[in-house]
């Protein structure tokens, strides 16, 4: 649309399905001709834009796309797919200096919201590094949940027959493409079902605190093996692998325990079935979220604990040094009972942190708690005002948001 837009020529713009059944047994280099001979451009001498969507379908893309680059200077090329494991890896392989990784996140809150008109529920901040508000919290609160549940992909958001049976396009998209194909063969996995249970089991879990040792038990599977498996749903962008530190913010010299995200909160609803405000799942749901909206980013994001005490969030700056801490609640009962805030605050004063936030339903307060300022503030526009600031601006320079 862009391209249109800057008045680039429509006959210079090509895109090819890979995975198309007319395209198969075709080279990349095949396709781009039949493109060139009915349009009648000359690849050689006139600059095209071409997209190869779901590349990983043809075998050997990184080779055919390396001398596709070599070979036409003059081409810029998009080559894209939903299998983000295969690709990363071959392309680290193959397309030194000549290929640039970029990832795609799933959707965040804000660009749910953007997406179906419905920005006019936020008003802008005041003043610098404020936190966008709602001009109706309750139905921001609703957008929310819909979004926990539906908001991931552009394609369910728009329809409502999808959202009746989001399990069948989760599992033909992400299941079957991801999980069930011969990419799990690149890593040397040879048990499907393994990994699918496994896959199942996180999702379930998914904020929670797990061990290689726990999930070696349940499951019977050797510990190196359930390693392999994590490291490969990490790589295929369907988890996210966050690490612990303890009241000090020090590293443990043995990473026994860690927790895993989904990438995108709505895999658990369709896997299982979408979820209610009060669904005893909520605050896992929540919290998946809201670490979802910093994937737009390379934040060092951990969690702490430690025997008598957690956060949810804490950023390290590069020499270990924690900036901000943020405790992820699904409930206004906190802000009347700080008390339980005891591991924040204790954490914030062992590591020089003058100020946390909590998020909470819908209140909007300040609390001076054990010396610490606590901010309390709604989830929902915490999360959309990560996503904002982060795909706006592609940083987030604060130690946290002032409400």
């Amino acid at each position: 649309m862009h391209l249109l837009e800057d008045k680039v020529p429509p006959e210079t713009i090509c895109y090819v399905s890979v995975d198309h059944p007319l395209y198969n047994g075709l080279g990349l280099e095949e396709l781009l001709q039949l493109f060139a001979e009915s349009n009648d451009v000359d690849l050689l001498k006139s600059r095209a834009y071409v997209f190869f969507d779901e590349i990983q379908y043809l075998q050997n893309w990184e080779v055919h796309l390396k001398s596709l680059v070599d070979s036409y200077p003059n081409l810029d090329i998009v080559a894209s797919g939903s299998a983000a494991a295969a690709l990363r890896l071959k392309s680290t392989e193959s397309g030194a200096g000549r290929f640039t990784n970029f990832l795609l996140p799933p959707l965040t809150f804000q660009e749910y919201l953007m997406l179906l008109g419905l920005e006019g529920l936020i008003r802008s901040p005041k003043k610098e590094r404020a936190l966008y508000q709602s001009s109706d919290l309750d139905e921001l609160n609703q957008q929310f949940l819909h979004y926990l549940n539906f908001g991931g992909y552009p394609e369910v958001i728009f329809s409502q027959r999808i959202q009746e049976d989001p399990a069948r396009f989760i599992k033909a998209d992400i299941i079957d493409k991801v999980l069930l194909r011969d990419l799990p063969s690149l890593y040397g996995i040879q048990d499907i079902r393994e990994l699918n249970s496994l896959f199942t089991t996180l999702a379930f879990n998914t904020a929670n605190e797990v061990s290689l040792e726990a999930l070696s038990k349940g499951s019977g599977v050797a510990k190196n093996t359930i390693k392999k498996y994590i490291e490969y749903l990490d790589a295929a962008f369907l988890i996210r692998v966050v690490h612990r530190v303890d009241r000090n913010a020090r590293h443990f010299k043995r990473a026994n325990f860690f927790k895993v995200y989904l990438t995108n909160p709505s895999i658990r609803a369709a896997l299982f079935s979408p979820i209610e405000e009060d669904d005893t799942a909520m605050g896992d749901l929540v919290e998946t979220a809201t670490f979802a909206q910093w994937f737009h980013s390379d934040a060092p994001l951990h969690y702490a604990r430690w025997k008598h005490g957690e956060v949810d969030i804490v950023h390290l700056e590069a020499q270990q040094k924690p900036i901000w801490a943020v405790e992820i609640k699904w409930s206004d009962r906190i802000v009347d009972h700080s008390e339980e805030l005891c591991g924040l605050t204790s954490f914030c004063a062992t590591n020089h942190l003058e100020a946390a936030l909590v998020t909470t339903k819908t209140r909007r307060e300040h609390k001076i708690v054990d010396g610490i300022r606590i901010d309390f503030v709604p989830v929902s526009e915490y999360c959309y005002t990560v996503g904002k600031n982060l795909v706006g601006s592609g940083t987030m320079d604060q130690y946290h948001l002032q409400s």
